[in-house]
């Protein structure tokens, strides 16, 4: 897993970014900022993507990282476009590494979001934000799915 954060291919081509509290309206504010920032750079096929990487990074962020901070926790949501990326990442105030670890079952609750972020995203990983805390950040392909050749 990177502990930097990667390279762009070119020049960026957008970026956005929004600060939101930890909690059940902070969370539907990212995924509205999310879905209207990508309808706004004309992405909205990588909507869906985008969308459930951000919510698993900012609920990982509440659940490890922002129950240490005093106070009602918030976290930072950033979006950076070039010609053919988009960067998606959440920090916060926790210095731990996250840990992409499945443990127990498929059918657990918790504990599969890394895993979810993997899956989506072409890579990821984190990096430390001095002076306290850390920003893990998710690469996607703005590239539109090719679709599958009939059978």
């Amino acid at each position: 897993m990177p502990t930097t954060l990667p390279q762009f291919s070119g020049d960026l081509s957008a970026s956005a970014a929004l600060r939101v509290e930890c909690g059940r309206e902070g969370f539907a504010r990212a995924r509205s900022f999310t879905r209207d920032t990508l309808h706004g750079w004309s992405l909205d096929h990588c909507c869906d993507d985008a969308t459930l990487v951000i919510t698993e990074l900012a609920a990982n962020a509440a659940t490890h990282g922002a129950r240490r901070s005093p106070g009602v926790p918030e976290i930072r949501l950033a979006f950076l476009l070039d010609p053919t990326h988009l960067l998606v990442s959440v920090a916060d105030t926790d210095d731990h590494p996250p840990v992409c670890a499945p443990t127990g079952t498929s059918l657990d609750e918790h504990g599969r979001g890394l895993c979810i972020v993997d899956a989506l995203s072409e890579e990821w990983g984190w990096a430390p934000t001095p002076p306290v805390g850390k920003t893990v950040w998710a690469r996607l392909s703005t590239r539109p799915a090719t679709p599958c050749p009939p059978i």
